[in-house]
């Protein structure tokens, strides 16, 4: 393909799409990969993926092949989807949940989200979400932004309290943050002291660049 071709020496944009979620989506072919990225930031595949797919890695694939259940909050393009299963080979069953349809849209056009079978999208808020369900999960991954930044739900003793409910013992959640200034590091401090002698977490600082991960493990 001749657009894949070029680039590798310049980015080519083939889809734009205005979003009242995410304002701008754009679709665009990038060093000979397809792209999701908002108007200031990589949304899906990319370096994204690469922060994702480091995470997996630091919980390890063979362990995350044993689990039974993965729930993705942020799902954008599906990138992390992909990497679970044709990376991770991931057998079990994924549930992700994106607030945005014309992302989800856009993942199945270009990314062929709707083909994988073991996955189900659902169209719904990540907060009210985490509410309602009745399932508990062996993996917990939370990929939320809107452009660079990130919703202060995300941060708050009530959501934090949810999801450590509804992660299973020797479950793990995979937490992606953005670390652009000094507040964003104290607020990840924070979040780090909310986890006591229940759990195992670790911080990965400088991942991409302005990307911070959290691996953390549920011990009791």
């Amino acid at each position: 393909m001749i657009r894949r071709f070029f680039s590798y020496f310049i980015p080519i944009n083939i889809y734009k799409k205005n979003s009242s979620v995410s304002k701008t989506l754009e679709v665009t072919w990038n060093n000979g990969e397809l792209v999701l990225d908002s108007k200031n930031t990589n949304y899906s595949y990319g370096s994204l993926q690469r922060i994702l797919r480091k995470g997996l890695k630091y919980i390890g694939f063979e362990r995350i092949r044993n689990f039974e259940t993965v729930l993705v909050l942020g799902v954008a393009g599906g990138s992390v989807i992909k990497t679970l299963v044709d990376e991770v080979k991931f057998k079990g069953k994924i549930i992700g949940v994106e607030i945005d349809e014309n992302i989800i849209e856009i993942a199945n056009n270009y990314f062929g989200i709707d083909k994988i079978l073991n996955c189900e999208i659902i169209i719904d808020d990540a907060f009210e979400f985490v509410l309602k369900t009745k399932n508990t999960y062996d993996l917990i991954i939370i990929d939320i932004f809107q452009d660079t930044t990130m919703p202060n739900f995300l941060f708050q003793d009530f959501f934090i309290q949810r999801i450590n409910d509804l992660v299973n013992v020797n479950g793990f959640i995979l937490f992606n943050t953005m670390v652009i200034s000094k507040a964003d590091e104290e607020r990840n401090l924070k979040y780090k002291s909310k986890f006591g002698g229940n759990y195992s977490l670790r911080m990965y600082p400088k991942v991409e660049v302005h990307n911070e991960l959290f691996t953390i493990k549920k011990l009791q």
